[in-house]
């Protein structure tokens, strides 16, 4: 079993030695240690020193960590790194937290860390339909931007006039950008509206 150290610094203003003197402390050699001088905003998986951590990590390894925090910008992030290495047969050992998972206590923190994050996405989650509720009430709108049924029309026409010339339903499509069921949508709402308007007209 091999004892792997990361360490990561939000700017290049802090100083990793607290990181890098606990880990050497739970006995971590100096040359196992993977360090990070990184923005916190950027995801673990995009740090340079993080990925070749997770690539040189083999099964019965454990990531020994100063905080738990140090393996991502937030606990979700923290809980995806943890999953991926524990998936791969790797421990996660942070010294502050209190987190091995060779002890009773160790995994109930684990167990917490994983409920926080579940509750950290329920957060994000709320403030997001919050947020386009809120922009809905205000005039915001969503989706994709209405369609000139001008151009429309037009696209129909070009449509029609290379399905005469022999062309397939998809060739004919393609000629305007569409899809094959994007042309016959267009089309049946087409003649629907002139239903619609034969029918107004008849009565």
């Amino acid at each position: 079993m091999r004892l792997l150290g990361y360490t990561r610094a939000s700017t290049q203003t802090q100083d990793p030695a607290l990181q890098l003197d606990a880990l050497v402390g739970a006995g971590v050699q100096r040359r196992d240690i993977f360090s990070d001088v990184t923005s916190g905003a950027k995801n673990a998986r995009e740090r340079p020193q993080m990925k070749r951590l997770l690539n040189y990590a083999e099964a019965g390894d454990t990531v020994v960590v100063w905080r738990i925090d140090r393996l991502g910008r937030s606990l979700i992030d923290v809980l995806n790194t943890v999953n991926e290495l524990r998936g791969r047969g790797v421990e996660v050992r942070s010294i502050s937290d209190g987190i091995d998972p060779a002890t009773s206590s160790g995994r109930m923190m684990l167990g917490m860390l994983a409920t926080l994050a579940e509750y950290e996405r329920e957060l994000i989650t709320e403030r997001v339909n919050a947020g386009i509720q809120a922009a809905k009430a205000q005039g915001t709108r969503f989706g994709r931007p209405p369609v000139n049924p001008d151009t429309i029309a037009r696209k129909l026409a070009i449509t029609a006039d290379e399905r005469q010339k022999g062309r397939t339903a998809a060739q004919a499509a393609a000629a305007v950008g569409w899809s094959r069921a994007t042309l016959y949508r267009h089309q049946q709402h087409a003649n629907q509206t002139r239903a619609t308007a034969d029918g107004s007209q008849t009565n």
